[in-house]
C-alpha cells in the first residue's frame, strides 16, 4: 500500500505540473500569436572538444564533436559524439574496499530543428552507454520570439530512460525514469541589458541511489567507549520531485566588454534546498582575442534521510522517511566555490573561402568542495584519524576544456 501510494502521488504530480506549466504555455502562446519574429537557425558549424577532470581520486578525460549543417533556412541537423574515459579511486571507491577502477562511458546523439512560420521546433535523441548504466533521452523544445524581437518564449520537456546495473552481479537490473518540463522567458530591457528567467521542474521514479555505496552505522560500542562500525547499503525513495528557478542577466559594458549575473534557486522533495550564484567578466581585446573570468558560489543542506554515522542497522532517520538512509556526499550539507577564466582567439580565415570563422577557446576551473557533515572516513580506515570523529572531507578539482570551433 505505501508503494501504490507513493506512485499515485508521483502520477498527481506529474500531471499537476505538466497541467499547470501546458496551461501558462497556451496563454503566453495566445498572447504572442500573430506577431511578428525573427528567429534563425543556428549556424553551420563543427565543435571539436577535449575535456579534463581531475580533483576527489577521480580523473575524466575524453573528446567530443558535434557537427551542424542546415538546409533552405528552414531546417537544421546535428550529430554529436561524447566519451568519457573514468578512473577513480575516490572516497566513494575507498570506503568500498577498492582501490581503482575505470570504465569508458560513450554517448551519441543526433537532433534536429525546424523553423517553421513563426515558431522553432528543436529535437534531440540520444543514447549513453557504460558497462554498468544505459541511457535513452529524447528532448523537444519549442520557442517564439515576439514584440519586435524583443522577447523569446520557450518551452520543453525532456524524457530519460535508464536502466542502472551492477558490475559483478548479472541478477541486478533496475529502471529509472526521469521527466523534466521547463519555461523559459528571454527580454531585451534595453540596448544594452537582457535577461532571462527559467523554471523547470524534474520527476525522478525508479532506482535513483548508486548501487555501489553504502551507509555506516556503530555495530557495538567498547567499554572505554571505542566503537566498531558495520555498514548496508542506502536506500533511496523510489520518487524524487525537484523544482529550480534560475534569473540570468546580462550587460553590455564600454570596450564591447560584458558582465553576466546569475542566480538559482534548487529544492526537492528529499528535504533539499541549494543556491546558487555566479558572476561572469568578458572582454574582447585587440581584434581576435576574448577573455572570461569568472566566479561561482555553491551551497546546499543535507537530505532527511542522510547522515555520515547511523546509531544502529536500519537506524530510522525521521518519522515519515525510517526505511530511507543515505551517505552519498552528495546529498550532505556542502558547498563548493569556483573560480574559472577562459581565453578565446579567431583565426583568420582568408585563406580558406569555404570557412567563416574559425574560434579555439580554452577552459579552465578551479572547483573547491567543502562538506559541512560528510566525514572522510578513508583517514580511520588507513588508521590517521579516530572512527567516528574524522575530520569533514573537503577537495579540490581542476576541470580544462580545449574546444575548437569551425563554422562555415
Amino acid at each position: 500500500m505505501v508503494v501504490i501510494s507513493r506512485r499515485l502521488e508521483t502520477t498527481c504530480y506529474c500531471l499537476f505540473k505538466f497541467t499547470q506549466l501546458t496551461k501558462l504555455f497556451s496563454i503566453l502562446l495566445l498572447l504572442v500569436a500573430g506577431l511578428s519574429h525573427a528567429a534563425v537557425l543556428p549556424e553551420d558549424r563543427t565543435d571539436m572538444l577535449y575535456h579534463a577532470y581531475d580533483g576527489g581520486g577521480v580523473e575524466i578525460t575524453g573528446p567530443s564533436v558535434l557537427v551542424r549543417k542546415g538546409f533552405k533556412d528552414t531546417i537544421s541537423f546535428s550529430a554529436s559524439y561524447y566519451v568519457d574515459k573514468v578512473s577513480s579511486a575516490s572516497i566513494d571507491v575507498l570506503t568500498a574496499g577498492s582501490t581503482l577502477y575505470t570504465e569508458e562511458r560513450t554517448e551519441t546523439g543526433v537532433g534536429v530543428d525546424y523553423l517553421y512560420n513563426k515558431t522553432m521546433l528543436k529535437l534531440n535523441l540520444s543514447t549513453s552507454t557504460e558497462n554498468d548504466y544505459e541511457a535513452e533521452t529524447v528532448s523537444f523544445n519549442v520557442s517564439q520570439d515576439f514584440f519586435g524581437d524583443m522577447s523569446t518564449l520557450s518551452f520543453g520537456y525532456t524524457q530519460g530512460d535508464d536502466v542502472v546495473m551492477q558490475n559483478n552481479n548479472d541478477t541486478f537490473r533496475e529502471d529509472k525514469q526521469t521527466k523534466r518540463y521547463r519555461i523559459g522567458l528571454t527580454q531585451v530591457l534595453t540596448r544594452k541589458w537582457i535577461v532571462n528567467v527559467v523554471a523547470e521542474s524534474v520527476i525522478d521514479q525508479g532506482f535513483i541511489n548508486n548501487p555501489y555505496r553504502s551507509v555506516r552505522y556503530i555495530d557495538s560500542v567498547a567499554n572505554d567507549g571505542s566503537i566498531t562500525v558495520g555498514r548496508q547499503p542506502e536506500h533511496y525513495p523510489s520518487t524524487r520531485n525537484s523544482d529550480a528557478v534560475a534569473i540570468r542577466s546580462m550587460y553590455r559594458l564600454p570596450y564591447r566588454a560584458a558582465i553576466r549575473a546569475e542566480y538559482r534557486y534548487f529544492s526537492d522533495s528529499w528535504g533539499i534546498k541549494a543556491d546558487n550564484f555566479e558572476l561572469r567578466y568578458i572582454h574582447p581585446f585587440k581584434s581576435n582575442w576574448s577573455l572570461e573570468f569568472r566566479a561561482r558560489a555553491y551551497s546546499q543542506n543535507e537530505a532527511d534521510f542522510f547522515s555520515d554515522m547511523f546509531e544502529y542497522f536500519d537506524a530510522e532517520t525521521d518519522d515519515s522517511r525510517k526505511e530511507f538512509r543515505a551517505r552519498d556526499k552528495e546529498m550532505s550539507a556542502f558547498s563548493d566555490n569556483t573560480l574559472g577564466i577562459t581565453v578565446g582567439y579567431e583565426f583568420d580565415d582568408k585563406y580558406l573561402p569555404f570557412v567563416e570563422k574559425t574560434t579555439l577557446k580554452i577552459y579552465w576551473d578551479r572547483i573547491m568542495f567543502d562538506y559541512d557533515n560528510f566525514r572522510n572516513w578513508n583517514l580511520s580506515i588507513i588508521g590517521e584519524a579516530e572512527l567516528g570523529n574524522e575530520p569533514f572531507y573537503s577537495f579540490d578539482a581542476d576541470v580544462l576544456r580545449i574546444n575548437l570551433a569551425i563554422s562555415y
